[in-house]
């Protein structure tokens, strides 16, 4: 699988998850139940996205971070 390819899968996958939440925001612990991996691989997926643009991320205390998608363009 070509490293496009497998960034659009994971971007693809981030997307639905934000989709079917009801929250605005999500942790990475969050994320990793959904997706059913760790919380350190969905965190470096979403660091990941955060590097591509493609979610947002903000810290909110001393360990704590929340991601949401940009906006579409």
């Amino acid at each position: 699988m070509s490293t496009v390819t497998a960034e659009t899968e994971m971007n693809e996958e981030l997307t639905r998850v934000f989709n079917e939440s009801d929250d605005p925001v999500l942790t990475a612990p969050e994320v990793a139940a959904e997706l059913e991996i760790t919380q350190q691989a969905a965190y470096r997926r979403l660091k990941r996205a955060n590097d591509h643009g493609f979610v947002e991320r903000k810290k909110t205390g001393s360990r704590s971070v929340v991601w949401w998608p940009t906006e579409p363009n």
